[in-house]
């Protein structure tokens, strides 16, 4: 998931097919996930990881990019940065798919749709930047959910927590990176490669990994770096052609695809802080929107 950071003052039909493109595959992406469920959430996140180097590295050799990343790789201060956001993405894929793979989908759509509240407040806590009253109120609503998860439960929703905390931190930092969002992705993955290369020979020699081993196991792990870089990518690029209004609606279709694929095909169950509490967050988005709209039709 990402959060909208477009420059575009108007929409484009290019950006926009982009932008619904990229949302759309992030929603059925729990499907993908799904059926690694009996792989280890950090082996199956290795691998997302070292497959999708070479699809980036290969989209920035084409876009003629690469000067741009050879920069950043000379640059203490933002290679640190860069260390910073690539550990908040790896440990937000880490919480996303033991999610799915553990039967906590729902939690997973409630963190993203939290999450574009989550970033208003981070902005008034940490930029200092004022809250009008209409984002008052959604904060306030959604805070109300969290809490009366908590209450029912007697325990925090960790996983849509976690998921929030990391997207949210993680798109706030990405913001002080003076790099573009491709090479700026592909920076995070070359980052995270020795790592993950470590992690995956250490399965293999161990005998515990699952690459190699299965068929069905090795494709599905090699096509994590596909299912991973291309929405990013195809995001990143439709985010400069679509307006920041535009694209604060369409963010609500992957967790709304991945709240229905949890009760319709997953079969995970609504508690009753659930029903009170997903009402609460969804009245908040509404409330949160109905600015966005309007700015949208005065633009039109």
């Amino acid at each position: 998931m990402a959060d909208a950071t477009p420059t575009q003052n108007a929409d484009t039909p290019k950006g926009l097919v982009l932008a619904v493109t990229a949302y759309v595959l992030w929603g059925f992406l729990p499907l993908y996930m799904k059926a690694m469920a009996h792989i280890a959430p950090v082996e199956v996140v290795a691998h997302r990881i070292i497959w999708s180097v070479p699809l980036a590295g290969l989209l920035l050799i084409a876009l003629g990019r690469t000067r741009d990343l050879k920069s950043a790789l000379r640059d203490p201060k933002m290679l640190g940065m860069a260390c910073l956001t690539a550990a908040l993405i790896s440990v937000n894929w880490a919480i996303y798919v033991w999610a799915i793979a553990s039967g906590h989908a729902l939690d997973a759509a409630l963190g993203y749709y939290i999450n574009p509240l989550f970033s208003i407040a981070l902005g008034a806590v940490l930029l200092r930047e004022p809250l009008n009253r209409t984002q008052l109120i959604a904060v306030g609503l959604a805070a109300a959910g969290v809490v009366v998860l908590v209450i029912e439960a007697g325990s925090l929703p960790w996983a849509a927590l976690g998921l929030m905390f990391s997207w949210g931190f993680y798109a706030f930092f990405k913001r002080s990176l003076p790099i573009g969002p491709n090479q700026g992705f592909l920076l995070e993955v070359l980052i995270l490669l020795i790592p993950a290369l470590v992690y995956v020979t250490w399965l293999g020699i161990n005998g515990t990994g699952h690459f190699g081993l299965v068929a069905t196991d090795t494709m599905l792990l090699a096509g994590a770096g596909v299912v991973t870089a291309v929405p990013l990518l195809i995001y990143a690029n439709g985010a400069k052609l679509v307006r920041l209004s535009t694209m604060g609606i369409l963010q609500y279709i992957a967790p709304t695809m991945i709240f229905v694929t949890a009760i319709a095909v997953f079969g995970e169950q609504i508690d009753r802080g659930r029903l009170i509490a997903f009402p609460l967050i969804w009245a908040a988005l509404v409330v949160y929107s109905i600015p966005m709209i309007r700015q949208i039709r005065a633009q039109a």
